[in-house]
Order: structure tokens, then C-alpha cells, then sequence
């Protein structure tokens, strides 16, 4: 590991461009926090529908936060799992919730098309291999989406993965066709890009410091100037403390991790030698993909502790060699860890308060697709007052408990590393 790991392997391999920071007073419409894919999702969604009159606020730069450095896949479902979710809902409105997300990923595809964004989409599906020797951990989410949800996840045989994943790790997996991965903070840009030729003001560098009411509208504060608005989107992610309790307090800022390896070449065929993107049936599962230049992109682990570069990189390059021990000599040039919000109840927070603000939160290291579900149904909710889905309501702005809420998460995550941990001693060979 040869590198100091001063910026992610998605800021080493974009074209930036720079949007101006908020200096004065102005009026709008929409006042949108948060240049993550929710914010902007929103911003796109409304111009689409012909409300341009819309300002969009950013801390840092577009894509600063957990949107622009993850791992890049693009599937249908939630942060939640899709067992839950029909637990929680029932068959007709979890399979509604799941719907919007099977169109958000037509819906990105339609979009990096529509407005030519340069994104490395590479449209092979994701594997889910399965870590156990046990079938049922297959069969069961197979039935799961096929009955409750409509969806044919095929089944991959062990001996057909291991021509495709060279690793004796996995018994077999399930392949989603309608998923792909791609260049996350390039298509970031290119949805910021398509929103500002929409007429709609950006703003980076302009944090907001506060959100007050007046005269029936919203004034926005920041370092340099206010925006009056009619109305108020929260998108700021794990990111915004301090700012708007209401919505802060119902998400926890959790930690997550991701390195890239140098270019490998034809040895990525050694370990890889497919183009689909990968994780496992764990709780606390790996996920990774190849890259366009030979690279290795691998992610995972969750936590309360925001590591710094070198400890991410010794932890997640342990992780793979476990997976892929012919790569034990590979050196890593990217390792990075970044903020993301959970909601107490792990699923999207989409809706609005009883201060009129609107909010789209909680997307749980599971956002690609939902984060453009937000998009679209706060969109059609402020555009057209088209209601927002009933199911979103049942995952309210609940309380996480602050630090206790920190400490019970990070309580739950071990404690089903260990469990996943005893279970593949029990059932592997």
C-alpha cells in the first residue's frame, strides 16, 4: 500500500466543474439542502415537470457526501430488506415501494442516455454469492422476490460461479440482471450539469445555518447570504448536524469503507472474470467490482468510527484477500470512508413534517435507486401535489437516541459479524 490516500478514486478520475457560492439574498420557489443524488434528484425532477424556479444549497461541492463515494451499484429495493419490507407493509404496498425503485433504475439509465453522461455504466447485473453452505439462503430471497414481488433473481450453480468468481469462498449465488454499476460521482456531475441547464441555480460552498420561518415561507441562512423560499427540501444526509433537528435526529451518521487496487491487468481474470459487481449473503457482507482500467473497487464494513485512509485500507485489503488469497501481494493506490444517514427503522425517510419541510433521508448505504425514488415523489408532491406513497409514512422521522443510538448500532453490527461468523464455521466445509 504505497500511497498517502489524499482523495478517492472517483475525485482521481473526474473533470470537475465548480458552481458558485451563495452571496446575497434571494427569492424562490423551492429551497432544496443537500447536492447529494437526493437533492439533485429532486432539482432534476422538478425542472422535468417545468419548476425551475429552484435554489440548491451544498456544504461542500455536489457530491461531496455519501453519493459520490460509494461503491456504485444500482439495484432496485431499500436499505431495508425486501423480507422486512413486506413484513412491515404487507404484499401490495411493499411491492408498490419496490416498484418505484425498479423504475428509478430505468429511470438513471433513461437519464445518463437523455443528458450523456460519461459514467462508466456497465449494464452486467450484480451477483449475490452466497457466503454459507446452505441453499436455502438462496432459495429463500429467490421465492421471496418471485412471489411477493414479481422479480426472477436467477440461479447461478457453484461450479458456473467459480468460473466466473475464481475464489472457493461462495456456494453458488443469485443473478439480479436488471442492475448494473457504474462511476457514481461522474454521474453525480452529470445529473448537477443537467439541473443547472434546467436554469436551476447551484450553489456550492454554502452551508446552511439555519431554517426559520417567516411570513408563511422559509428564510434559509448561510455564512454569506439567505435564500426565501416557499418551500424547503432537507437532502443533507449524514452530513448536516446542527441545522434542523426534526429531520438530524431521525438519522444516525454511520461510517462505511471502500478501496481500489492498482491496475491488475490480466490478473483481474485470476479473481474476477465476469463484469457483473458482487456481494454476499452476509449481514455484514463485501461488495465489490471490477473497473474499466483492471482496477479491483471493493467495499464494506460499517461503523460508527469515521477511520482514516491507512486503517481502511488494512482492513477492507484483509477482506479481500480472504475472498482472493492468489491477490495477497496486490497494492491498493485508493482507500476512503465516508458518512451516510440510517434511519432507526433502516429505510429511506421520504415525506414532510408537520413544520411543512420536506425531507428525503435515511438511505443507508443502499441509495442509488432510492435516492431518485425521493426524487420523483417529492417532485410530483410539490410540482403537481400528487401524494406521496402511504408506505413511506409507516417509516416516520423516529428518534435514533443520539449517542445511544450510535452505540446500540455499532452493538448490532458486531454482534451479527459474530453470527455470521459462527454461522459459516457451523455450515462450511
Amino acid at each position: 500500500m504505497r500511497h498517502a490516500f489524499v482523495e478517492t478514486y472517483y475525485q482521481a478520475t473526474v473533470e470537475k466543474t465548480a458552481y458558485p457560492g451563495l452571496d446575497g439574498r434571494v427569492e424562490t420557489r423551492v429551497c432544496i439542502l443537500g447536492g447529494g443524488l437526493a437533492g439533485l434528484s429532486t432539482a432534476l425532477g422538478l425542472a422535468e415537470r417545468g419548476v425551475s424556479d429552484v435554489v440548491l444549497l451544498e456544504s461542500h461541492s455536489v457530491g461531496h457526501g455519501a453519493s459520490g463515494r460509494n461503491g456504485g451499484f444500482v439495484f432496485a429495493g431499500y436499505c431495508l430488506g425486501n423480507a422486512e419490507l413486506f413484513k412491515v407493509l404487507g404484499r401490495e404496498e411493499a411491492r408498490r415501494l419496490y416498484r418505484l425503485t425498479i423504475d428509478a433504475v430505468e429511470l438513471i439509465r433513461q437519464r445518463v442516455r437523455q443528458y450523456g453522461i460519461q459514467c462508466e455504466l456497465t449494464d452486467k447485473g450484480i451477483l449475490l454469492a452466497n457466503w454459507f453452505n446452505d441453499p436455502a439462503r438462496l432459495e429463500q430471497p429467490r421465492q421471496l422476490m418471485k412471489e411477493v414481488y414479481g422479480v426472477d433473481w436467477q440461479h447461478v450453480a457453484p461450479g458456473e460461479l467459480r468460473e466466473m468468481l475464481k475464489t472457493e469462498r461462495y456456494f453458488g449465488a443469485l443473478f439480479e440482471s436488471n442492475a448494473f454499476h457504474f462511476h457514481p460521482l461522474k454521474y453525480v456531475y452529470g445529473v448537477a450539469a443537467a439541473v443547472a441547464g434546467h436554469g436551476i441555480d447551484i450553489h456550492e460552498h454554502s452551508a446552511a445555518l439555519a431554517i426559520e420561518p417567516q411570513g408563511g415561507k422559509y428564510l434559509v441562512r448561510t455564512t454569506h447570504g439567505e435564500v426565501l423560499a416557499e418551500q424547503v427540501v432537507f437532502a443533507a444526509g449524514g452530513y448536516a448536524r446542527g441545522l434542523y433537528r426534526p429531520v438530524e435526529r431521525a438519522t444516525l451518521p454511520i461510517a462505511t469503507y471502500v478501496v481500489a487496487t492498482e491496475p491488475l491487468g490480466e490478473r483481474l481474470r485470476e479473481a474476477i472474470n465476469c463484469e457483473a459487481a458482487v456481494y454476499d449473503t452476509r449481514f455484514a457482507f463485501d461488495y465489490y467490482r471490477p473497473l474499466a482500467d483492471s482496477r479491483i473497487l471493493w467495499g464494506g464494513r460499517i461503523s460508527i468510527l469515521n477511520r482514516g485512509p491507512q486503517a481502511i485500507a488494512g482492513l477492507l485489503k484483509a477482506d479481500l484477500v480472504t475472498v482472493y488469497p492468489q491477490l495477497a501481494d496486490v497494492q491498493l493506490d485508493y482507500a476512503w470512508g465516508g458518512l451516510m444517514s440510517y434511519g432507526r427503522q433502516q429505510m429511506a425517510q421520504i415525506g414532510r413534517d408537520d413544520n411543512g419541510v420536506w425531507h428525503a433521508v435515511g438511505f443507508g448505504g443502499h441509495g442509488m435507486a432510492p435516492t431518485t425514488v425521493a426524487g420523483e415523489v417529492l417532485a410530483d408532491a410539490i410540482a403537481k401535489s400528487i401524494p406521496i406513497p402511504q408506505g413511506f409514512a409507516r417509516f416516520g422521522l423516529v428518534p435514533t437516541c443520539g449517542l445511544l443510538g450510535l452505540v446500540a448500532a455499532q452493538a448490532t453490527y458486531t454482534a451479527c459479524q459474530v453470527r455470521d461468523a459462527y454461522d459459516a464455521h457451523r455450515l462450511n466445509p
